[in-house]
C-alpha cells in the first residue's frame, strides 16, 4: 500500500535520513523508535507531503504521491498530531466532523452522512458520550482519543500518528495504545507512529523502524530490532528485555531498566 523507496529526508541542503526504504500494508502497525534529533519529525513531514523528498519517492499503490493534489492526498493519508488545546471551544462532535473536510466541497459544512461517520468514529473509540461536550473541557487522554476519532472520520488508508501518548498519564497511555492496536487489527488501514517508549513497540508493533544516534536505521520485527544493545547504544542506558507469560497464557516482551537501580538491601 504505502512504500518509501530509497527516501532521503532533510531541509535545504541538509540530509537527515538517507536511503530509507520500507512498506506499510493495511493491518500493520509500524513504530518509529529513536531519540530526539535523529529525523523522526522530518520523516513524518516528508511522508505527509509537507517536505519534498531530497531523493527517492513515496508511493501509494505503486503511484508516486509527490505531485498529488492535497485533497486527493488527504483522502488517503490521515494525521494525528500530539494533543493540543484549540483557541475556540468546539464541541467534540464538530472537531471529529472536521475530519470529513477532504470529502466535501471547500466551503460546505458537514452533511448528514459526514455526521454519521463522525458518530461512528466516536463509537469506535468508546467516547460517543462526549459528543456534545466542549473539546476544551475534556481530559488530555480524552482529547487524544478525539484527535484519533477525527482522523478515523477522514477514512484514510494510512494513518500517521505523532507520539499519540505524549504528555498522557500511565492509564491513558495504555488506553490510547490499546485503541491504536485495535484499529490496526481491524485491517482497514496501516498505521505508522512515533514513540519514545520501547514497550510500546514491543507490545503493540507489527514492525519497528529503529533509528540510532548516528542516524543509522533498521526495520524488522520488534524482537529483532528492539534489543538491549540498541537501547544501550541509542539512549546510553542499561536495560534487560524479558519475555513474560500473561495471565491469559500469551507471551509478552518487556523492557526493564537497570541503570541506576539500587541494589537490594
Amino acid at each position: 500500500m504505502l512504500e518509501a523507496h530509497a527516501l532521503a529526508c532533510g531541509y535545504g541542503r541538509r540530509t537527515i535520513l538517507d536511503n530509507l526504504s520500507f512498506t506499510l500494508a493495511a493491518g500493520e502497525l509500524l513504530c518509529l523508535l529513536g531519540p530526539n534529533g535523529v529525523g523522526k519529525t522530518t520523516l513524518f513531514k516528508t511522508l505527509l507531503g509537507l517536505l519534498p523528498p531530497r531523493a527517492g519517492e513515496i508511493r501509494l499503490d505503486g503511484k508516486a504521491t509527490r505531485h498529488w493534489p492535497r485533497r486527493q492526498f488527504a483522502r488517503q493519508v490521515g494525521y494525528v498530531p500530539q494533543a493540543h488545546t484549540p483557541p475556540f471551544p468546539f464541541l467534540v462532535e464538530d472537531v471529529v466532523a472536521m475530519g470529513r473536510t477532504a470529502h466535501g466541497s471547500l466551503f460546505s459544512g458537514p452533511s448528514p452522512h459526514d455526521r454519521e461517520i463522525a458518530g461512528q468514529s466516536l463509537e469506535t473509540l468508546g467516547i460517543a458520550a462526549l459528543a456534545r461536550t466542549s473539546y476544551t473541557e475534556i481530559s488530555g487522554g480524552e482529547r487524544q482519543l478525539v484527535l484519533i476519532a477525527r482522523a478515523l472520520a477522514q477514512e484514510p488508508r494510512i494513518l500517521v500518528m505523532d507520539e499519540p501518548t505524549s504528555n498522557l498519564d500511565y492509564g491513558n497511555q495504555l488506553k490510547v495504545m490499546a485503541h491504536v492496536r485495535r484499529i490496526a487489527d481491524a485491517g482497514r488501514m496501516g498505521i505508522v507512529l512515533t514513540t519514545h517508549h520501547p514497550d510500546h513497540a514491543l507490545l503493540h508493533a507489527s514492525r519497528v523502524l529503529a533509528v540510532d544516534r548516528e542516524k543509522h536505521w533498521r526495520i524488522g520485527r520488534p524482537d529483532e530490532v528492539v534489543s538491549e544493545d540498541y537501547l544501550r547504544r541509542t539512549y546510553g542506558v542499561e536495560t534487560e528485555i524479558h519475555d513474560i507469560r500473561r495471565r491469559d497464557g500469551r507471551l509478552a516482551r518487556l523492557c526493564v531498566p537497570t541503570a541506576g537501580t539500587p541494589e537490594p538491601s
